[in-house]
């Protein structure tokens, strides 16, 4: 199939959707593609040079691609969903080029002045998390080269700093060694009634180190007696095996958040970035007045 690698996705996200009841959320679409294409640890395990996981990337450029299109609703935070269109589609490899192609119209790139550059330069870039964005701008990369950056306390902090922002209470850094890896805590409030103590650990890792199977059982085994959740923020990926293992059956679950959610996170907390506006001409509004 002509045109970026992602775009065989097309019809695999609609397929997926369609399965899990014409909704689902990013992680129950990828685990369902995985799955159907019966995909080996190795190709899992693949990462782009940021670090973020190949296959969770452009799964999520298909969403971008196909929401722009029409045929997926993701306005809804972390929730992708059907349009009519999208329940309708029979997505052909013609039809996903053409998808493509039209989408890419939209896109102001002034780097990359040709479509295989264009194309290039998607396959490469973190897939952005509002649809109303365009790749004029490789933003996300250079928030995570920025954030690689930091000293390891300084990413704690950052890290408290993310909690704080996404609803998290009392949350403290310990930074304690040789405590299996906890770096803080906090207090999650999920209604007037109930709360939940939660403990988190962040890794500033490069982007070809891949947190491993037996960090996530180490942490797991820290929060043994403390709290039945815990939270893993890297700047990297996880190898599929940490994946399963974080949700395996019968023992406490265990978040992950990669590179590419933690870009997303900052993009929908508007946090360390600045909004700026953009404007098309609505060519359709000057037709009565010619």
């Amino acid at each position: 199939m002509a045109g970026p690698q992602f775009i065989k996705y097309f019809p695999r996200v609609i397929s997926a959707l369609k399965d899990l009841g014409n909704s689902g959320t990013p992680p129950e679409v990828r685990e369902l593609i995985a799955k159907n294409l019966q995909l080996s640890d190795e190709e899992l395990d693949e990462q782009l040079n940021s670090g973020t996981s190949r296959l969770d990337n452009q799964v999520a450029w298909a969403k971008f691609y196909l929401a722009k299109a029409g045929y997926i609703d993701a306005s809804k935070r972390g929730v992708w969903s059907l349009t009519e269109k999208g329940l309708n589609a029979n997505i052909t490899d013609k039809k996903a080029l053409k998808i493509c192609q039209g989408v890419q119209k939209q896109f102001k790139n002034k780097t990359a002045s040709t479509e295989e550059n264009l194309t290039q330069a998607i396959e490469e870039t973190i897939a952005p998390a509002d649809t109303s964005l365009t790749t004029s701008r490789d933003y996300r990369t250079e928030l995570l080269d920025i954030i690689r950056s930091l000293s390891p306390a300084g990413f704690e902090k950052l890290c408290q700093r993310l909690l704080r922002e996404s609803g998290f209470q009392q949350v403290e850094v310990t930074g304690r060694s040789g405590d299996g890896g906890i770096d803080g805590k906090g207090l999650l409030q999920i209604n007037p009634l109930l709360s939940m103590q939660v403990v988190f650990q962040s890794k500033r890792y490069q982007a070809n180190t891949a947190v491993t199977v037996s960090q996530i059982r180490d942490l797991r085994g820290a929060m043994a007696g403390r709290t039945d959740k815990g939270i893993f923020i890297t700047t990297s990926t996880f190898t599929a095996d940490a994946r399963k293992e974080a949700l395996r059956e019968g023992v406490p679950p265990i978040e992950l958040v990669d590179a590419q959610k933690l870009v997303t996170m900052f993009e929908e907390l508007e946090l360390g970035l600045t909004t700026k506006t953009a404007y098309d001409v609505d060519r359709k509004f000057f037709e009565e007045f010619t």
